[in-house]
């Protein structure tokens, strides 16, 4: 599947400008691309986002999540989204999910993935918390499911770290 050179431009722009809040890819079955569909505002909301995203059909997407750490430090995170409903056509699924990763390739800086198939796992609440996203700060890749299969062995023993993060220094 080719990608479309605005895809790639106006991804810098989101990046290194921040002139958009998020940008919604789709790709053109005829052509054989992934396109630009959409890009959102810097004043939208999250809200917004989710909303642009269809109710029947995959979308690629990518948003610029701005949060602050504990300590007061605003930071800005780009979440990388496959949208893929449980609506949508299977050929359309099968499509998107076997281009994922080849057009993610394209889009250098991409810090965390959800992947989603119904609006309640696009919810705020379903992106990672800053502890994990500092832990991607220190460039240590984390998969987020050992965390969560991990956590009662960290919590109740503390070689629990060091038998997750073995080797890490």
């Amino acid at each position: 599947m080719a990608v479309h050179d605005d895809c790639k431009l106006k991804f810098m722009e989101l990046k290194t400008k921040r002139t958009h809040r998020f940008i919604v890819f789709k790709i053109e079955e005829k052509q054989k691309q992934v396109i630009v569909e959409k890009l959102g505002e810097p004043s939208q909301t999250y809200d917004d986002f989710t909303a642009s995203l269809p109710a029947d059909e995959c979308r690629y997407a990518v948003y610029d999540f701005d949060f602050m750490t504990e300590e007061n430090v605003p930071k800005s995170r780009i979440f990388f989204v496959a949208w893929s409903p449980d609506t949508a056509r299977v050929r359309s699924k099968m499509i998107y999910a076997s281009s994922k990763d080849r057009f993610k390739r394209e889009l250098d800086g991409i810090q965390i993935e959800l992947q989603a198939t119904d609006p309640t796992e696009m919810g705020l609440d379903n992106v990672p918390n800053t502890e994990t996203l500092v832990f991607q700060d220190c460039r240590m890749t984390i998969c987020l499911l050992a965390l969560r299969v991990h956590a009662r062995d960290i919590a109740t023993e503390p070689a629990g770290l060091s038998c997750l993060f073995g080797g890490i220094r």
